[in-house]
């Protein structure tokens, strides 16, 4: 099936207009003439004996429906099949970007620059080891040490240690009997009394 997909992908540009039997680089009147003539010839009602008929007349339908939309026929004229395919899977937008990022040079480009400074992933490792976990890292101020990891078990206790210290309890617990008419003042008893 992948040799048959790869076989089938080309980047000539060709193909369809000769299922059309034209020239590449036909208008869109020539375009339109050849189909209705063709369609008109292979259709499945007038040939509904003949199974290859109906496929000559699918081969048909899609070359007319991709030469007739623009943005697909100048993607098919420049790229050809391979250039649809890449249109289907990465949008119209991004075929140029895609033939361009796949083109010798490009390639090329890339291996130069990965090899050129040598070994450059060892470089950035090294640098960012020496910037982020070595010489250059920030130091804490004298007299303070940093905690970088506090399990979540500690900060609470630490949270909690300092509430106490200032005389806050925290609250541990929910209510236990909330309802939608339950009172935020609590269970003194209320007093309608006018002085």
């Amino acid at each position: 099936m992948a040799e048959q997909r790869q076989r089938a992908l080309s980047t000539s540009g060709e193909a369809l207009y000769e299922i059309l039997a034209l020239e590449k680089g036909a208008t869109h009147d020539d375009i339109k003439k050849s189909y209705r003539k063709l369609a008109l010839k292979y259709h499945p009602d007038k040939n509904p004996d003949n199974p290859e008929a109906a496929e000559k007349f699918k081969e048909i339908n899609n070359a007319h429906a991709t030469l007739t939309d623009l943005s697909k026929r100048n993607i098919y004229d420049q790229y050809g099949s391979l250039g649809l395919y890449v249109a289907e899977q990465f949008g119209e937008e991004n075929v140029n970007t895609y033939f361009m990022l796949s083109s010798w040079w490009a390639k090329g480009l890339f291996a130069v620059c990965g090899l050129l400074p040598g070994c450059s992933l060892c470089c950035c490792l090294c640098c960012c080891f020496n910037c982020c976990c070595g010489k250059c890292k920030p130091k804490a101020p004298e007299g303070e040490e940093q905690e970088f990891c506090v399990s979540p078990e500690d900060l609470e206790e630490q949270i909690k240690n300092d509430m106490e210290r200032d005389g806050e309890t925290p609250i541990v617990l929910q209510p236990t009997n909330a309802t939608e008419k339950t009172q935020l003042i609590g269970d003194s008893h209320r007093s309608y009394h006018t002085d």
